[in-house]
């Protein structure tokens, strides 16, 4: 992207490459556990049906998601592999997804008797993975209802009107105590399932973190989140390179103005900010309208002629100013907000350390303003 090209004023670029090496890497790392990888929210940003495409290239054994609208959308984009999805609203289109192959995670009594019941309406068998609640205190079915849940879902089994493929929790990754307790809680929980006579074919608790930490917490399969994207799960410092992972999106764009201004020049809404000399300001277009946090005011960098550059002054809806100095920029230079580390370019982890948030919210909030390319592989 140079002064004067084609390319977009504001693009996010997934290398798709960088995708498959992830999940390669960590299916590697997880065996003989499955990799299901997570292509909720758009793939977090990146754009779930190119993910998944990828992903399954790479090995994938399964997809998640978190509805149906987006299992749906894989579907209709002719991806065949395996795909759960397990938030539900009290009137989600079960019959639907018994109808287009969807397995669907069920969190309460309530939803397996919906399950069943959209089963019969849609003349098939409803595949369903029982969840439940082993500490995270959010989704699931609650401990003490599961011994009634497992066993209606083994009558149902018995019917014909439900196969149990899957029995799954997810970890609060609060601390190695904690998580250990769940494991334990869902050792047990699969126990009662067992007792029950239930058989499911995977049992799953960990995702990225627990996945690349916990060999005890990968059963048969393991969910990949934010790993398949090269964005570390730790908040420790831990990077994705420490990882032996690639960051996927690079968040780019060009310069659309520059100026010279003045010593005790103010900048932007509020003037937070003034120049502590004369010095040459760059203007990008992207903003927190593109997803952009406005938290990182002041304290973001890019990636600008060859050097990380401060943002200056607040971020706006559409555009923020960063400082270069007496160095040269021109209209139509290439600013990478993102990306790769190893490119020089700061990360997704570095503005989410800026905004106070974490990568995982960085990568996904880029807004459907900015366009998604694919660039072939060199």
């Amino acid at each position: 992207m140079t002064a004067g090209s084609d390319a977009p004023a504001r693009e996010a670029r997934v290398d798709l490459d960088a995708v498959r090496r992830n999940v390669a890497a960590i299916a590697e790392r997880v065996r003989p556990a499955e990799v299901m990888v997570v292509v909720k929210a758009d793939a977090y940003g990146h754009g779930a049906v190119p993910v998944a495409e990828a992903a399954i290239d790479a090995g994938a054994a399964w997809l998640g998601v978190a509805d149906l609208a987006e299992a749906f959308a894989l579907r209709d984009a002719g991806i065949t592999a395996p795909v759960l999805a397990w938030l539900h609203a009290p009137d989600a289109p079960f019959v639907e997804a018994v109808v287009r192959d969807i397995d669907l995670g069920i969190s309460s009594a309530d939803q397996l008797e919906l399950a069943a019941r959209a089963a019969g309406e849609a003349g098939s068998t409803a595949n369903v993975h029982l969840k439940i609640d082993t500490g995270l205190s959010r989704n699931g079915v609650p401990p003490e209802q599961w011994e009634a849940v497992v066993a209606a879902a083994a009558e149902h089994e018995r019917a014909g009107r439900i196969r149990v493929r899957g029995v799954f929790s997810h970890l609060a990754n609060t601390s190695p105590a904690t998580d250990a307790a769940q494991c334990a809680a869902f050792e047990h929980a699969l126990a009662a399932a067992s007792a029950a006579g239930l058989e499911p074919d995977v049992r799953h608790l960990a995702s990225t973190a627990a996945a690349l930490e916990r060999p005890d917490a990968r059963f048969d399969l393991v969910r990949i989140g934010i790993g398949t994207y090269g964005v570390s799960p730790y908040g420790d410092g831990r990077t994705a390179a420490d990882l032996g992972l690639t960051p996927a999106m690079t968040l780019r764009a060009r310069v659309v103005a520059v100026r010279r201004v003045e010593q005790g020049t103010g900048v932007s809404y509020d003037h937070t900010w003034h120049a502590e000399r004369a010095t040459t300001l760059a203007l990008v277009p992207l903003g927190y309208a593109d997803g952009v946090p406005r938290q990182a005011s002041g304290r973001g960098e890019v990636l600008l002629a060859g050097r990380r550059r401060p943002v200056v002054g607040r971020i706006a809806m559409d555009q923020f100013v960063v400082d270069v100095g007496d160095d040269e920029v021109a209209v139509g230079d290439p600013v990478v907000l993102f990306g790769d580390p190893a490119t020089g370019a700061p990360s997704a982890d570095d503005w989410a350390a800026a905004a106070d948030t974490i990568g995982y919210e960085i990568v996904t909030r880029i807004g459907a303003r900015v366009p998604r390319t694919y660039p072939e592989p060199a």
